[in-house]
């Protein structure tokens, strides 16, 4: 098995190995249709928190930014779009060059063969064959889901994409600032009243983690894109659904011990950002679905929760 649970509890990350096909070829830039983007101003503008929930995630202390004018996708992109990405340019995920993927156990067919699992993250499994294509191993399709965001792919496949409609990744910075909705200070997406089990504002977990889902929200998976209500900058599920890779390294901002030791780490493992939890998150477990939260993973990895969005420059 070569995925590791570093990093956060709600993914993994792949140990170095070398994928079995080399990579595709040059993606021509801003060939393909960009999706509706929602421009917002330059100016200051402040990540992170003062409170933070998971501190050891270097989630504080707030600081405030510079940015420059940008738009931003309202949604994540989707299956549909990703595939009309790859029939046009021919383009071959990571997940497909290493000929697997981290899929989530409960979403896996009783006749699929698990090939292992994460040590720390025992509901994390290795399937062979599972890519953007098949996101729970062969067999599996995404025919019935082709408005939902695409998984299984890597910051790579992200960045190739992004290029190709003429965008970007967003930086931590720029994604807060469009989480936030022209509202500073609040701690979710839609304010700062908590979810529960019971009151659904995004696609999270409801239940025990890992092996019991009322799915009171609807869904095991991953819901549509534009599911429930965007916020007040119109911006859909950017807590929970998916995790999103950013433009960032992941970096603590700290003098401490721990910082020093993580951001070595982090440089060693090349580890970016992701933003906004995903399906998997719960109080309990991965207290993630917040606006200041984030996590690590190493940039070939993919999974059954991980996604992104495009920006664009103004």
């Amino acid at each position: 098995m070569s995925v590791e649970g570093k990093g956060s509890c709600c993914a993994v990350s792949r140990n170095s190995e070398k994928p079995a096909i080399e990579a595709a070829s040059i993606i021509p830039a801003g060939v393909g249709e960009r999706a509706d983007a929602i421009a917002l101003p330059g100016g200051r503008s402040h990540v992170g928190i003062d409170n933070p929930a998971i501190p050891k995630d270097g989630e504080g202390p707030a600081r405030f930014v510079k940015l420059n004018p940008f738009a931003l996708e309202a949604q994540t992109v989707t299956t549909r779009r990703f595939a009309e990405f790859v029939d046009a340019t021919g383009y071959v995920s990571e997940a497909e060059r290493f000929g697997w993927s981290a899929v989530f156990a409960g979403l896996v067919s009783k006749d699929t063969e698990v090939m292992g699992s994460a040590p720390d993250t025992p509901w994390w499994w290795r399937i062979d064959g599972a890519c953007w294509r098949h996101p729970e191993g062969p067999g599996s399709s995404v025919e019935d889901r082709l408005d939902h965001p695409v998984t299984q792919v890597s910051h790579a496949d992200a960045v190739a994409f992004a290029t190709w409609v003429g965008g970007r990744l967003p930086s931590e910075a720029e994604w807060e600032r469009a989480a936030h909705g022209g509202v500073v200070g609040r701690k979710f997406v839609w304010g700062d009243e908590e979810p529960t089990d019971t009151k659904i504002f995004c696609n999270i977990w409801q239940g025990r983690f890992p092996d019991h889902n009322t799915m009171a929200d609807g869904y095991m998976g991953t819901a549509p894109a534009r599911s429930f209500e965007p916020n007040e900058g119109g911006f859909y599920n950017m807590a929970g659904n998916v995790w999103e890779w950013t433009a960032d390294p992941y970096r603590i901002r700290s003098l401490s011990r721990h910082a020093k030791q993580r951001n070595a780490a982090a440089v060693a493992a090349d580890e970016r950002l992701l933003k906004g939890g995903s399906f998997l998150c719960h109080y309990s477990y991965c207290y993630r679905y917040r606006i200041a939260a984030r996590m690590a993973l190493t940039p070939d990895s993919a999974a059954s929760n991980v996604g992104f969005r495009v920006a664009y420059d103004a």
